[in-house]
């Protein structure tokens, strides 16, 4: 992935940078968020700061065919405090992407009619 050239965008991304830095996110958050505003102003040509709904549908449709829910869900909190934080714009949620459900199996034996709850249920 190649990064943009736009001395715009690059300002842009410093500024990103500066303040997933000062609000404290966790070094794996700071480095997910700052890939996908890398990669999508890579897909944009670093032209981030009037995005239509048809293009972050485009984009998101296609990061998906490559790449996981989860990768398409970081980039689209990484955009999303980018635009409200280096760009001082209100954000609306994006209808359009919602991952599947799952359902996960529960952890917890099941108890015997005679069992009670012990104190190792609250640890």
């Amino acid at each position: 992935m190649k990064s943009p050239t736009d001395p715009k965008f690059n300002h842009y991304y410093a500024q990103h940078c500066k303040h997933l830095k000062l609000k404290g996110l966790q070094p794996k958050t700071i480095d997910a968020y700052s890939r996908a505003i890398r990669r999508i102003g890579d897909y944009f040509d670093g032209n981030l700061e009037d995005l239509s709904q048809d293009q972050l549908l485009d984009y998101f449709h296609d990061l998906l065919e490559r790449l996981s829910w989860s990768a398409v869900k970081l980039d689209l909190y990484g955009l999303k405090f980018f635009y409200t934080h280096v760009l001082n714009r209100p954000w609306t949620d994006i209808a359009l992407i919602k991952p599947p459900r799952t359902v996960r199996k529960s952890r917890r034996k099941s108890r015997g009619p005679n069992q009670g709850v012990s104190q190792l249920d609250f640890v």
